[in-house]
């Protein structure tokens, strides 16, 4: 099932996120990585601009899926699931859910260049490698130079 997130969810997203987001550690460079990869008052201010969704199994969040709305385009954001439910398309069911939802014509996701398994995965559901992420990234999002260089944007027309 899946459902808007509220803030009493934040502890199951802090859960959530920095379960899967282990999964980064040795993939990226070791300056970009640190753990928790989210640390609970960051998750707490993405909170306040950014709307999660999360697919529930017997009554607690297992995977969460957050979008934010910026001007044209909507992100998609924090897309993690706990390593034990991957693989299942519970990620791929929250995309195209939120694709339904989104407003803006176009949908932009963000990820580590070294994230190969989650550029497959956006691949794999319609989205493209966009050819100026280094503009894509500094306008839509407020990362580090460094996170720059390493990462990649891939893009769709959303329904």
């Amino acid at each position: 099932m899946i459902r808007r997130c509220n803030s009493k969810d934040k502890d199951r997203l802090y859960l959530i996120i920095n379960e899967a987001a282990i999964a980064y550690s040795g993939k990226i460079p070791p300056d970009c990585y640190h753990e928790p990869n989210m640390p609970m008052d960051e998750l707490k201010r993405e909170m306040e601009r950014i709307t999660f969704y999360g697919w529930e199994e017997k009554g607690k969040l297992i995977g969460v899926m957050g979008i934010e709305r910026i001007s044209d385009v909507t992100l998609i954001r924090h897309t993690y699931v706990l390593p034990r439910w991957q693989r299942r398309g519970i990620a791929g069911k929250l995309l195209n859910y939120l694709n339904g939802v989104v407003a803006t014509p176009h949908l932009l996701v963000g990820t580590w260049a070294a994230a190969d398994w989650a550029i497959s995965f956006y691949k794999k559901h319609g989205f493209e490698m966009m050819s100026h992420k280094d503009k894509l990234l500094q306008a839509y999002w407020d990362i580090s130079h460094r996170q720059i260089e390493e990462s990649v944007v891939l893009g769709m027309v959303s329904r």
